[in-house]
């Protein structure tokens, strides 16, 4: 018999493949297992390959989440300390100065910040490091090094200079990819090999890496891009087999059944098949949102890559350790307390341990935020919580 829930799922995936979308891979867990699965659309166009449970995709700012458990792991064996200085685990991260003045042709003047930088304050996105995709300033820093082309780009990136003093406020940016750098060095290992020992073994995850093995390769999904005629095209996309660096903020492939196994461990007690991933307690204070820290819209700096975002507009939020917390119920979704955040290709999850379910919405497409994504992966929200009963 059809279970009238899954057809409500069903019917949202089926409209954002019909408002253009190329596919949706979607998913729902409790604590304990997968609710709902399914894909929809075509995930390679140029071999009409359909999208399937198990298609591969690039996680981008997903990431974090995967390096936000790694590094807590990190505090919980006591090797890492979030107020000390950064620079104790990792030294060139103390090299960073504050933007003073930016000329057009990229000439920087900087100073050193007021404050070190913690591991706290990556997590919470206060350190003043930025994205070039969402500032100005950031976006002519990366179009001028573009001009002098380097061996290490990804390193690279990273050197940027902070946006303002760190702890001033909060600020998007590559604090986690500078954290799981910092990770790496405190395991003396590279971070794949760190997450594939405490987070992909535990949780059973046989798809997720850093690396593009030709097993992963050969279910990779074409990335597309809504250009400025409003026409979605596939776009050429060719990943390494193995990265020049490990970036803990953006770097990763995986599927939604995987990235489902790890949402299990935060929603429920930090458990995996395979043992404890994380602490209950580590997971009950990472989840709460920081006093002070105020969440500011996103703007677009290239808009290629990004249009602007205002999560939840119109819904009170905070920060936790390290993604967004809705303070409010959202109507039709999620409750207060849950958590979120999105990946660069559309890719959108959430966490609501009160009602005990996760969600996922996956594609690929950019730019970031294109509204049919947006009210797609909106629209299956609250499809998932159609029948459950307003509080």
């Amino acid at each position: 018999m059809a279970n009238p829930r899954d057809d409500a799922l069903d019917e949202a995936l089926n409209a954002a493949i019909g408002a253009g979308i190329p596919f949706v891979i979607a998913g729902t867990t409790s604590p304990t297992a997968t609710t709902f699965l399914r894909a929809a659309g075509i995930r390679s166009p140029a071999t009409s390959t359909p999208a399937t449970e198990d298609t591969v995709f690039a996680l981008y700012s997903v990431t974090k989440l995967f390096t936000t458990t790694a590094a807590l792991q990190c505090v919980e064996e006591g090797l890492l300390d979030l107020d000390a200085p950064a620079r104790t685990y990792l030294p060139e991260i103390g090299d960073l100065e504050v933007l003073v003045s930016l000329d057009d042709d990229g000439t920087m003047i900087t100073r050193p910040p007021a404050r070190e930088i913690t591991p706290r304050m990556l997590l919470l996105h206060t350190a003043g490091i930025g994205y070039d995709m969402f500032d100005a300033r950031c976006a002519l820093i990366a179009r001028s090094r573009a001009q002098r082309p380097s061996a290490t780009p990804l390193r690279d990136t990273l050197s940027t200079p902070l946006l303002h003093d760190p702890g001033e406020r909060w600020t998007y940016g590559m604090s986690i990819d500078w954290l799981g750098l910092i990770v790496a060095a405190l395991r003396g290992r590279r971070l794949e090999e760190v997450f594939r020992e405490r987070i992909y073994a535990p949780c059973g995850m046989t798809s997720t890496s850093f690396d593009v093995p030709e097993g992963m390769r050969a279910r990779l999904a074409t990335p597309h891009r809504r250009g400025r005629d409003g026409v979605i095209a596939p776009t050429a996309f060719s990943p390494p087999a193995t990265p020049e660096l490990d970036m803990g903020g953006q770097g990763l492939f995986s599927t939604v059944p995987d990235l489902l196994a790890l949402l299990r461990v935060w929603l429920g007690d930090g458990s995996a098949p395979g043992g404890q991933v994380l602490r209950p307690e580590t997971i009950d204070w990472a989840m709460r949102g920081e006093p002070g820290v105020t969440v500011t819209p996103l703007q677009a700096a290239i808009p290629a890559l990004t249009r602007e975002v205002e999560f939840l507009p119109g819904i009170r939020t905070s920060w936790g350790y390290s993604f967004l917390v809705n303070e409010e119920d959202v109507p039709g979704g999620r409750r207060d307390g849950s958590v979120s955040w999105a990946g660069l290709g559309n890719t959108h999850y959430w966490i609501d341990r009160a009602s005990g379910i996760a969600g996922v919405w996956a594609t690929q497409l950019l730019p970031f935020y294109d509204p049919a994504a947006a009210d797609g992966a909106a629209a299956f929200e609250r499809a998932v919580y159609a029948e459950r009963t307003p509080r």
